[in-house]
């Protein structure tokens, strides 16, 4: 158990059995720790003072006192979670017997008096206090694990309410239907994504945190795309791009929860656990030849030049690019080339100061042979980061304007299906360069977490590239429809969005390659010592807050949807309604200014906010309402 708060500074180790995967586990521990180990560790001829057997006594009944409430909560939870009852009754009543112990063995006010008439103390029985310590720490231990598997059922309860939602707007015939079942679903949705959301932020394991970070924007970029793609199908139903799309959203909002649901119970739903596939990253990290001072005469030579080449075979993701320069495929050649050569120097002196017997350390000539090793290593890598970086960036910058979107987008809308194709394969093209250049900077990440957001941008680039162009094709068939336009927009967006978070990507992996990484904010979903409760108050407020504007996100975005369908279904009459056209500019701009405050968007800037109101004002009564609504 990595990091356990269970060994005591002391070192006094209360091994608790149990494997603690969170932090607010983790730090609840640590103070109940901390006390016990000041009454473990006091010196065997400690002078019994008045002030020192008056402070004993008091950690004692503090911890005492702790025990009890916490008991009394774990007790709760046992009457409402039949389940885990008998558990959680059998680890509280240990608690509550080893609290009890604990205050017994401290209460040495008469020490003198108490030892005479036979009874035990922390003084005389050290034996025994060790013991009841050990006991408390296993079992509060286990009452925390306990209830950290309630958060882990909340969050497959939360996830199975979406997944049935999920399949009933999958099936929905009519819009009246779908805006009634999605509003539910976008409620369900944000108890998920803060539930999850809280999970992410408390898990030890960085991976993990990395995996669930993947996973949960992944659905949240979808819901979007679902409302729309949807909308678009029920539109246009005999439509095939428009299924195809639509098929594609709901596919991977379910591997998302599924991944999910893996990263919380450290189980797969689908076959065995999928490990990162092989980066020079880890190629690097494992090729520690440094170790070799500390290991002359136990690690095989056959094993140093096996993780060599396991290492050079990774350079061809670089080599064999059509996109790498001619001078950039030489240079890693070369280094490639160097490195071997001073690794087979490093065998073969390694090799001949194995078998002689006076060389009882490593010899001056190994040093310098792993000297060598080492900075030939450190070369190629500095080249492939260089190569990978700069990559990325020319793509970035190439791409910053979005040119192939724009004029996807103005060929859709003429229904020009030629131009479509055509600009199709230039977007396939910048796909298959993004997804190459994703996999490149997964080689040089340089951290495990990184190394996973790298792997998720280049599922999402190799995913949406061909929704973004069935959305296209299903708009050339249909150059009226304002759903099919949106619903490509939306596709497009996310596109962008992919592109901005590829740049701070960027940002991030280079900081990690020149030594600049910032400390991260921690979070601990459990209370933790010496918060408030006003604090704790005003956090709950915060999350209802943050709830509600979520859903109003979303019921906005529904309403404009509504609106928009209808004004469209009379166009098609040859009605005039000038007053649906004023809601529909008012949900419109309603919802722009919702993103605006997620500072997502088309508006930037407070200037066009107030642009926009300007532009989009009604009149008359509609005013009214309007800017009572801002």
């Amino acid at each position: 158990m990595a990091s356990s708060p269970c060994s005591t500074a002391g070192g006094t180790n209360f091994d608790c059995g149990l494997e603690i995967k969170t932090r607010s586990v983790e730090q609840t521990l640590i103070p109940l720790v901390s006390q016990i180990t000041t009454l473990i560790n006091h010196k065997d001829k400690l002078k019994k003072t008045e002030r020192t057997l008056r402070a004993i006594q008091k950690v004692g009944q503090a911890v005492s006192v702790a025990v009890g409430r916490f008991v009394a909560v774990g007790e709760a939870i046992a009457l409402e979670n039949e389940e885990l009852k008998e558990e959680m009754s059998h680890a509280c009543f240990e608690a509550r017997k080893a609290g009890t112990a604990i205050a017994q063995l401290t209460d040495v006010c008469g020490v003198e008096r108490s030892e005479a008439d036979g009874r035990s103390t922390v003084f005389s029985d050290r034996t025994g206090m060790v013991k009841a310590a050990r006991m408390l720490l296993s079992s509060v231990t286990k009452v925390l694990v306990l209830a950290d598997r309630i958060v882990i059922k909340q969050i497959i309860s939360s996830r199975n309410k979406v997944l049935v939602t999920l399949q009933q707007l999958e099936q929905v015939s009519t819009f009246q239907e779908f805006v009634q079942i999605f509003s539910q679903f976008g409620n369900e949705m944000v108890e998920f994504a803060h539930l999850t959301g809280d999970r992410q932020n408390d898990l030890k394991d960085e991976k993990k945190k990395a995996r669930m970070a993947a996973a949960r924007a992944v659905l949240e970029k979808c819901t979007m795309m679902l409302l729309t793609a949807s909308k678009t199908c029920l539109r246009h139903p005999d439509c095939e791009s428009a299924r195809i799309n639509k098929d594609a959203v709901f596919q991977r909002m379910r591997l998302a929860l599924d991944q999910v649901i893996e990263i919380v119970t450290d189980a797969r739903t689908s076959g065995e656990s999928k490990a990162l596939p092989m980066s020079i990253y880890a190629g690097i990290k494992d090729f520690k030849v440094e170790g070799l001072r500390d290991s002359l005469y136990c690690v095989p030579c056959d094993a140093v030049a096996a993780q060599l080449e396991a290492l050079v075979e990774q350079t061809e993701d670089f080599t064999d690019s059509a996109y790498t320069s001619h001078e950039q495929r030489e240079s890693i050649l070369q280094l490639c080339l160097i490195t071997r050569q001073e690794t087979q120097q490093l065998i073969s002196t390694w090799s001949r100061a194995q078998q002689s017997v006076k060389a009882k350390e490593v010899t001056e000539e190994v040093e310098l042979a792993i000297l060598k090793t080492c900075q030939s290593v450190s070369e190629l890598r500095r080249e492939l980061h260089k190569v990978a970086v700069g990559r990325a960036s020319e793509l970035l910058k190439l791409h910053c304007d979005h040119l192939v979107l724009q004029a996807l987008k103005a060929a859709s809308g003429e229904g020009n299906l030629e131009a479509v194709a055509e600009y199709g394969r230039t977007l396939t093209e910048q796909r298959e360069q993004l997804v190459e250049t994703c996999r490149l900077l997964c080689h040089i990440s340089g951290t495990e977490p990184l190394e996973i957001t790298c792997i998720h941008a280049e599922e999402t680039f190799h995913v949406i590239g061909p929704q973004i162009i069935s959305a296209a094709q299903t708009l050339a068939l249909h150059p009226n429809s304002k759903i099919a336009k949106e619903n490509l927009d939306v596709f497009c967006e996310a596109w962008e969005s992919q592109l901005s978070d590829m740049a701070i990507l960027l940002k991030e992996i280079n900081d990690v390659f020149e030594g600049r990484r910032g400390d991260k904010r921690t979070y601990l979903s459990l209370p933790r010592p010496g918060v408030s409760i006003s604090h704790n108050t005003k956090n709950m407020i915060l999350w209802q807050e943050q709830t509600t504007i979520a859903k109003l996100g979303l019921e906005l975005r529904l309403l404009t949807s509504d609106v928009d369908s209808e004004l469209e279904r009379w166009e098609e009459q040859k009605q005039e309604h000038e007053v649906v056209r004023q809601c529909q500019s008012m949900s419109s701009v309603a919802y722009s200014m919702y993103l605006f405050t997620r500072g997502e968007g088309l508006l930037k800037t407070t200037l066009d906010l107030f642009h926009q109101a300007e532009v989009h004002r009604p009149s008359n009564s509609a005013s009214c309402f309007f800017f009572s609504f801002v």
